[in-house]
């Protein structure tokens, strides 16, 4: 074993010595050769010298080339297969103290698993004395020496990782992380923004899960510095916190001499000073270890007075809280906290879910704040409860409750822990809540829908909620009731969650197609544009799913409709529009006739297939064409026109989706079937062989 960093960095180099010699002596300049000679001979006398190791020599340290050499030719051969013989005893030696020291490190992580930091040290360290350049070694004990609050010997670990992989992120995790537990914040810093150079792609996680950390424990460090100050000055403000939270802490006492003391503390904890002098005087234990205010939060008695005190505990809660985020995260992981804090929202008393619902928004407004609920509240019953708030309003308290809601909804942590969540608890209230929509629920009702459509953001959610039966009748319902009155803002929301759902094929959508979409006929007609666009983007998406739909839509004048809009050039529904048409001319007959009366020459199709518009236009625009060729007499009335050039570019490889390519080049396969003038124009433009490419990319 190399005893210490000089023996390293030593062999280290030697290593890299014999690396560069070994292709020295494989050069064809000759030159080159004898000069590779002539250093393997001194660096040979140099590994022959005593050094600090205790490592047996090789063989390579009682070479022959030591002795006069019988010929130039003869030493170069000899020396080239003794350093090949000696490179695969070190290549087998290293690969068995490979083997040792990683059965090592996995017994050191079981022990970290199970906590036993100092055992995880033990194995690790004697990892390392097998092979001294394993870098997760060095990160894996200096992860334990973190839990052990041995920190500077963790910086020296990551140092050492560093020296075996000067990229090594780990590394820069644990040495920044240590560096926070000694106070060195810049340090810290310096480390965190380290691994933002090395991986940019991570600056926004590095930001939010370091920087913003050591920034958090750096105002909490000063902050109690100051108070410590003031209350050595015995500043009277300073010196009542804990003189309050002696009083509190007496056992024995009746609900109301708690209560009085926590009416008397709150005002005396509303400044920073305040909130970290109850904390750094063990306030929260002294309120978990309190037994009649653990009752009173736990609501085990409906006395008039217990709910006071609960009231009181709450109020007290929010105002410690308030803009002070160590607070924040020392009351969230207080276990007499935690279920409180999701079970009250359910209370019959309407103040302590008023204070609930408060000390709830409090941790909403703030990234921090959102991530420590998130983290540690029981999320299902938070949902159900907070949906529980919203249908059933009390004193305005549903306007909070869903405020709440959607705030949190809008978070990928908080959907990725609701994904094996029953949606009964969100689809049930949301259903009865889009079945009496009124001028009085409006601003509740478009942040609900917009909660909602935070959570189909998540694939599974989405998943799960297109499949429920009463989310679809909601809709329904919800869509013809915004129709009749003015609710413009609620509709709008409504079908952009509508769209995004009718995008999963589910029998229940397919059940309320033909209903849903006579809901949007009725829609197109709207003066708002923005409303027109939404809806045309619900036909869209529905249509695909119901035959149908698509054959009430067509007997509903639909393509007509379409047409009117793709006639707008530049119109926000265009690609909407067209992609309903394709839909439709696909199954019917009777809309490719009704598309043809509408535009005879197909003079919109046609201006929609240039390649400055977006090419899910000009793809589906190419594929409605192509339907319509197959009516009888629609490729003739084409001759003349530009529509093989306009097919020809799209197949050519100008766009860049293959199925755009198809698309166009099936149509032109059909307009010629159907009309075989149009071969000769295909010909002229040398489209046979650009079709024959287009066919092999295809494939």
């Amino acid at each position: 074993m190399m005893e210490n960093a000089d023996d390293f960095e030593r062999f280290l180099n030697n290593v890299d010595k014999i690396g560069q010699l070994l292709e020295d002596f494989q050069s064809s300049d000759v030159g080159v050769q004898q000069q590779a000679v002539a250093k393997a001979d001194s660096l040979i006398a140099t590994l022959d010298k005593p050094c600090k190791t205790n490592v047996n020599k090789t063989t390579v340290n009682a070479n022959p080339l030591l002795q006069p050499l019988a010929s130039h030719n003869e030493s170069q051969e000899h020396f080239k297969k003794i350093m090949e013989r000696d490179a695969e005893e070190r290549r087998i030696k290293r690969m068995a103290k490979l083997k040792e020291s990683t059965a090592l490190k996995d017994k050191g992580n079981e022990a970290y698993a199970q906590e036993d930091y100092e055992t995880a040290v033990k194995y690790y360290s004697d990892g390392l004395a097998v092979l001294r350049d394993m870098q997760p070694l060095y990160t894996n004990r200096a992860q334990a020496f973190i839990k052990l609050k041995r920190y500077k010997e963790a910086i020296s670990d990551c140092e050492w990782a560093l020296k075996c992989n000067e990229r090594c992120i780990k590394a820069y995790v644990h040495m920044g992380k240590a560096y926070l537990g000694l106070k060195k914040y810049n340090e810290a810093k310096s480390c965190f923004e380290k691994i933002q150079e090395i991986e940019p792609g991570k600056g926004n996680m590095i930001k939010v899960e370091y920087l913003d950390l050591v920034d958090l424990e750096e105002k909490t460090d000063s902050q109690e510095r100051k108070a410590r100050q003031e209350l050595e000055k015995g500043e009277r403000k300073a010196t009542v916190v804990p003189q309050l939270l002696e009083k509190l802490s007496r056992p024995g006492q009746m609900p109301l001499y708690y209560c009085g003391v926590l009416e008397s503390l709150s005002p005396a904890v509303t400044d920073c000073t305040g909130q970290t002098l109850f904390r750094l005087n063990n306030g929260f234990s002294i309120i978990s270890s309190n037994d009649v205010l653990r009752s009173c939060l736990l609501q085990k008695t409906d006395v008039l007075l217990s709910q006071e005190s609960c009231v009181s505990v709450l109020k007290l809660w929010r105002i410690i809280c308030h803009e002070n985020d160590e607070n924040q995260k020392l009351l969230i992981k207080c276990s007499v906290a935690r279920q409180p804090l999701v079970q009250l929202l359910t209370s019959k008393h309407g103040e302590v879910v008023k204070e609930c619902l408060e000390l709830l928004s409090l941790y909403s407004k703030t990234s921090h704040g959102r991530r420590l609920a998130i983290d540690n509240l029981n999320l299902h019953t938070l949902v159900r409860n907070l949906m529980r708030c919203i249908s059933e309003p009390k004193q305005q308290q549903e306007i909070s409750a869903v405020c709440i809601l959607e705030t949190f909804a809008a978070e990928d942590g908080f959907r990725l822990k609701l994904r094996n969540m029953s949606t009964d608890c969100v689809v049930v209230p949301f259903k009865i809540i889009l079945g009496n929509i009124s001028k009085f629920n409006q601003n509740v009702l478009k942040s609900l829908i917009s909660a909602v459509g935070f959570l189909a953001e998540d694939e599974v959610i989405c998943r799960k909620l297109a499949h429920e039966q009463e989310c679809w009748e909601a809709f329904v319902t919800a869509t013809k009731q915004c129709g009749t009155s003015e609710y413009k803002d609620i509709l709008y929301i409504l079908l952009g969650l509508i769209i995004n759902l009718s995008m999963i094929t589910s029998s229940p959508l397919q059940e309320h197609a033909v209903s849903l979409c006579d809901c949007c006929f009725d829609l197109l007609k709207n003066a708002d544009g923005r409303i027109v666009t939404k809806v045309t983007g619900v036909l869209s998406t529905v249509l695909p799913q119901s035959s149908e739909a698509v054959q009430h839509a067509v007997r509903r004048k639909v393509i007509q409709t379409m047409c009117w809009l793709l006639k707008e050039k530049g119109h926000p529904a265009t690609k909407s529009a067209i992609k309903t048409l394709t839909v439709c001319t696909a199954v019917s007959d009777m809309a490719r006739e009704e598309l043809l009366k509408s535009d005879k020459k197909l003079s919109t199709l046609r201006h929609l297939l240039s390649s400055s518009y977006d090419e899910v236009i000009s793809g589906n625009a190419a594929l409605c064409l192509a339907h319509c060729f197959e009516l009888e007499g629609v490729a003739s009335h084409l001759l003349g026109t530009d529509i093989v050039l306009l097919l020809l570019r799209l197949a050519a490889g100008e766009a860049k989706k293959t199925a755009v390519q198809q698309n166009a080049a099936i149509a032109l396969s059909k307009l010629c079937q159907s009309e075989p003038r149009h071969v000769h124009k295909l010909r002229e433009l040398h489209g046979l062989e650009i079709l024959h490419s287009c066919a092999k990319l295809i494939s």
